[in-house]
């Protein structure tokens, strides 16, 4: 199909447009098309996301990103007219489109209104398929500097007004000077309604897939367990330490986010799925019965939970991590939680790029900080071939000679201001690359 000049009626050529998510082979191609054509380029996204691609009899025409929503815009929470916790809850329900480039040497009339209302049709139903939970809202900012937002417009995205001029930076806020342009569209009727619903059962933010590991991986997942203490003591229990701890973990893996939802998924299990966590089987009714939600928090509460994180992080890398894999040493402080002396709980967490899943975790000690936390967290995950990036603050020799040598990866560092002398070397290591290209 020739776009370009066609002689063909721009409705034919439109009407042959498709839209579909990104196959897994073609991430590396994606990803270099958006670094270079975009002008933000590509640094990768965490979390949630989606990737598109639109396309005519096999030719790529465009390309959209999606991924989570902006966590905080006074002009779409006024719009919404949600409460701050309310918005917590809900924000998993909100889509951001990050990128959207039509690609170089197509140009067809209303293309991209065209590829908006095609990608948008279907955003709802992927991101449930894919992640566990629907898309209410979709929002996007624009650069009014650049572009005017018209193909939004007439793809029925509504002009809410413009953000304060700040980006998020490092837990902080960096006031940047450029506001961009907030749209946003409904994806379902009343989205706007359902989203600043203060009742909390309204809508559900988040639906916890079935059960889907085959029988082998089940069982290797009771070996990994097998070593962790039993907290409890020995009189009265009524259901295994092994049983407890799968549906904890299963739960999780398939998208429980809470002690209550962990118990309601196992609640909605079947009497097979029981038997095979080997939940325990009522002598009287003859039928598995799935531990309560406060049988599962005591038992939690009690576990060793470094002594479940060191079984659990091989065992999650092998079950996520696939070739050519990359992932992320990611630091959190976490809002509301506090130890015993008010000090804020810092989390340093190593999550798979491509899927957003956290495979290892481990608390940074108010004593220290993320460096020497890094080398531990990784050493029980199989990194072998695989690349671990990171942001400055873990640029250093010590952790990229650990990371080659004693666990066979790649590392990929950001060099910042903290490392002087590295930063300068490199900006004269590009300099002469550019003043003498390799010959042809």
């Amino acid at each position: 199909m020739m776009l370009e000049g066609s002689s063909l009626p721009v409705l034919d050529a439109l009407r042959r447009v498709t839209v579909r998510p990104r196959e897994r082979p073609e991430v590396a191609q994606f990803q270099a098309l958006l670094r270079a054509h975009h002008y933000l380029g590509f640094r990768g996204v965490v979390g949630e996301s989606l990737a598109y691609v639109a396309e005519a009899d096999g030719r790529w025409l465009a390309l959209l990103l999606w991924a989570a929503a902006a966590f905080k815009c006074r002009a779409r929470d006024a719009w919404i007219g949600w409460h701050p916790t309310v918005a917590w809850q809900r924000l998993p329900l909100v889509a951001n489109n990050v990128r959207f480039l039509i690609l170089p040497g197509v140009s067809v009339p209303h293309l991209a209104s065209r590829v908006l209302g095609l990608c948008t049709r279907r955003l709802s139903a992927d991101w449930e398929r894919v992640w566990g939970h629907p898309i209410l809202l979709a929002e996007t900012f624009v650069d009014p500097a650049r572009y005017a937002g018209t193909c939004y417009r007439a793809a029925g995205w509504q002009a809410l007004g413009t953000t304060r001029g700040y980006a998020r930076c490092r837990g902080g806020w960096v006031h940047h000077g450029r506001p961009k342009a907030v749209l946003v569209r409904e994806l379902t009727p009343g989205a706007r309604a359902r989203l600043g619903d203060p009742r909390p059962d309204l809508p559900r933010t988040r639906r916890v897939a079935k059960m889907k590991l085959d029988e082998q991986t089940l069982a290797s997942l009771f070996e990994v367990l097998r070593p962790v203490p039993d907290p409890r003591q020995r009189r009265g229990l009524r259901h295994r330490k092994l049983s407890l701890l799968a549906i904890a973990v299963v739960a999780t893996v398939c998208g429980a986010r809470s002690l209550e939802a962990i118990a309601q998924w196992a609640r909605q299990c079947t009497p097979r799925e029981l038997e095979r966590l080997r939940c325990r089987r009522n002598p009287h009714t003859a039928r598995f019965e799935a531990p309560s939600e406060p049988t599962l928090r005591r038992f939690l509460q009690k576990v060793n939970a470094e002594a479940v994180d060191a079984v659990i992080s091989p065992w999650l890398a092998r079950l996520h991590l696939r070739e050519g894999d990359a992932v992320a040493l990611d630091g959190k402080t976490l809002r509301g939680a506090r130890r015993k002396d008010q000090s804020q709980v810092h989390l340093l967490s190593l999550v798979v790029q491509s899927s957003g899943i956290t495979i290892a975790q481990r608390e940074v000690d108010t004593k220290t900080n993320e460096i020497p936390v890094a080398p531990e967290l990784l050493r029980p995950v199989p990194l072998e071939g695989k690349c671990v990036t990171a942001d400055a603050l873990h640029t250093q020799e010590k952790l990229a000679r650990y990371l080659v040598q004693e666990k066979q990866a790649h590392y990929c560092f950001t060099v910042k201001d903290n490392q002087p002398q590295l930063k300068q070397d490199l900006d004269t290591l590009f300099d002469e690359q550019r003043a003498f290209p390799p010959s042809a």
